[in-house]
């Protein structure tokens, strides 16, 4: 289990199993939204969080024209993970929220055609916009994610 919480410390969280895969997205879309170089998103099922507290949800805009839900303590603010395409199955947890940001490493770095230029990417493989995920993906993962959208 792996659990976290925002910068107030009035929403609290647990993901109740590790997650599917986990990302570091250099878009511009998660730049301009962190106000940092890239997210690290760990995908999971959102039934496999437990939430403590009271958050909002913010659509942001994207560069892709897809909805993008951003769930937020409805206190201080802090993100804490989004629904990209509002597929309220599946969360991308923001890692940097963890009590421990160390215990999730990137699978992969996605978006590095966007990535800045002063980034070093290392400790995963790199793709300039996205990779096929039947490659990238464990096979236990890739069951996960079909047993909640019906697709790969």
């Amino acid at each position: 289990m792996f659990d976290g919480g925002c910068a107030c410390g009035a929403v609290r969280y647990r993901l109740r199993t590790a997650p599917m895969f986990v990302n570091c997205c250099h878009c511009r879309d998660c730049q301009r939204q962190t106000g940092g170089a890239f997210a690290i998103n760990a995908m999971i099922e959102t039934d496999r969080i437990e939430v403590e507290g009271e958050m909002m949800s913010y659509c942001m805009p994207t560069d892709s024209g897809r909805p993008h839900d951003v769930w937020r303590c409805a206190a201080c603010g802090t993100t804490l993970w989004s629904d990209y395409g509002r597929r309220k199955v599946m969360s991308f947890v923001r890692v940097a929220t963890l009590d421990d940001p160390t215990a999730l490493r990137p699978d992969a770095h996605i978006f590095t055609r966007s990535k800045l230029p002063w980034v070093e990417v290392s400790g995963a493989p790199a793709f300039e916009v996205y990779y096929d995920m039947a490659t990238q993906w464990p096979q236990d993962s890739l069951a996960r994610r079909r047993a909640l959208l019906g697709d790969v």
